[in-house]
């Protein structure tokens, strides 16, 4: 207790009075336990982005002392913060990437833990700039935020660097953002010209490069416009970093620069299109998970699953698996019969009692919906087997898996249970086939159900079309579906759309 009220005292004493706006708790808190621990740090990025990152709105690059190293990652584990391994290699070496959520806001908070300065290309950050202790040793508290930062005279050096080395690729994504990068160099240079005398930047340049780059290097800050990878002064600083500054040589550096493109594309495309259950970006050290949303219709289940994804997407790997058959993303085996079946619908005639939507037939189906549906149920279970061995492959892979619906056969007559129930006159063959898959969703549960529950008259209101008695049995039913024994919490979703949104995000948050 005296030690969490140490750092408490150690907030209040970095925040600026009046605070203007209230910046995420969680960095606060970081920050603080960095100064009451005397960890060697800095934010290294430009001064101009430090206020935006500082309220979660984009990445904190911070520096420490490789001796503290240690102690830092201790301190990010105990402030809240969890740590992302990235697929594959695509963190150089000497850099580590931790997400905290801050419930203040709602947001994630994304921290690179630096131990060394390493520069280039977007997929080939391969130049290491070994100027750490030096930088370390220059940096300054901010005048009205809590956090240390470079000096100007070290920044606008770093700038210049890394502009030579980070712009002007040809692979995709500088092709893509390279325009965008420029700018935002040409920005904090314009930023810092006015703060940053030639003689004091060159002075500097002097100590850590060759006398006649570091005069180029001046010059290049002082005059603009900044000069890109195929600039002379870019060029002098490759063959200066080269002899140990470069984590490879020539050939394989070059190899791994077309290797990292093309897998960048292929991750873009099974991202975006194929949605394979592939890691392309973060995961969990702590590993995968499959979290389902389920509920009644106009519960609200694909504007969360929006929501979710929208805040974990572009930070982590996320998965979205659709189990309906309405307006979600179908499988290649459901979805001609699912352009096919409203006209085929229409013209077979009768629905059974259960149907949701419409008004439902008093008797029984008619031969021909019978047969209808028989084929439409076979392919929903196909489909459903398919995503089922995704979900599962994708959290064992360590991704995030969010699915709207979920298969169960606990109530087989509606809530996404075997559709062939409702036939008495199916084959009990056909029904044994049907049934292993809800089977199968039994023995491969959830590791977290998000149940959204609603009161009558408001499912209602969103779904009018919906018969009204077939909302209270679905409520009824989903309130004892269990899920496998799977980890269920329950979402009052009559509250406002925010708190709901909120309880999901620390629900999931908990669990990673």
């Amino acid at each position: 207790m005296a030690r969490t009220q140490g750092v408490r005292r150690h907030i209040d004493t970095l925040r600026p009075a009046p605070p203007q706006e209230a910046r995420p708790g969680l960095v606060l808190d970081l920050l603080a336990r960095f100064g009451l621990q005397q960890i060697a740090y800095c934010y290294w990025k430009s001064t101009d982005k430090l206020t935006s990152a500082l309220h979660g709105e984009g990445d904190i690059d911070l520096l420490v002392s490789r001796s503290d190293h240690a102690r830092a990652q201790a301190i990010l584990l105990c402030a809240g913060f969890k740590f992302f391994p990235s697929a594959g290699d695509r963190e150089p070496v000497g850099v580590s990437t931790y997400l905290g959520f801050d419930e203040s806001s709602g947001r994630l908070v994304h921290v690179h833990l630096h131990t060394r300065l390493v520069s280039g290309g977007p997929l080939t950050r391969y130049w290491h700039l070994p100027w750490e202790e030096a930088l370390l040793a220059r940096a300054v508290q901010h005048a009205h935020l809590p956090v240390r930062h470079l000096d100007p005279a070290a920044e606008a050096l770093l700038l210049v660097t890394r502009c030579c080395l980070e712009c002007g690729g040809w692979d995709p994504v500088s092709l893509r953002r390279g325009a965008a990068k420029r700018a935002e160099f040409a920005a904090a240079r314009q930023a810092l010209a006015a703060k940053v005398p030639r003689e004091e930047l060159h002075a500097l340049a002097a100590t850590l490069l060759p006398a006649n780059i570091a005069a180029d290097l001046a010059d290049a800050f002082a005059d603009g416009p900044l000069p890109d990878r195929r600039s002379p002064l870019a060029r002098a600083i490759r063959r200066h970093l080269s002899e140990g500054g470069c984590s490879y040589n020539r050939p394989e550096a070059a190899l791994r620069s077309v290797a990292r493109s093309v897998s960048w594309l292929v991750r873009r495309l099974n991202r975006d299109v194929i949605r394979a259950p592939r890691p392309w970006n973060r995961r969990p050290a702590a590993g995968g998970l499959v979290v389902a949303l389920v509920g009644v219709d106009g519960s609200g289940k694909s504007t969360l699953l929006a929501e979710l994804t929208r805040w974990l997407g572009p930070k982590v790997d996320v998965l979205p698996v659709y189990f309906g058959t309405g307006d979600g993303r179908p499988s290649l085996v459901l979805r001609p019969l699912k352009w096919l079946m409203p006209l085929a619908t229409r013209a077979a005639g009768s629905k059974p009692r259960v149907a949701s939507h419409g008004k439902p037939s008093a008797g029984p189906p008619s031969l021909a919906y019978s047969l209808l549906l028989t084929v439409w149920a076979l392919a929903v279970a196909a489909d459903k087997r398919s995503k089922l061995t995704a979900a599962r492959r994708g959290a064992n892979r360590g991704l995030l898996v969010l699915t709207d619906r979920y298969p169960q056969n606990e109530t087989r007559s509606f809530n996404d249970g075997p559709l062939l129930e409702r036939l008495p006159a199916a084959p009990g063959w056909l029904r044994r086939l049907e049934r292993a898959v809800y089977a199968r969703a039994e023995r491969l549960p959830p590791h977290l159900v998000l149940k959204l529950v609603a009161a009558p008259e408001t499912l209602a209101a969103r779904e009018p079309t919906m018969d009204p008695l077939v909302i209270r049995r679905r409520l009824d039913a989903l309130s004892g579906l269990a899920f496998g024994g799977a980890d269920i919490v329950c979402l009052d979703v009559d509250r406002p759309l925010q708190q709901v949104i909120l309880q999901a995000k620390r629900e999931i948050w908990q669990r990673l």
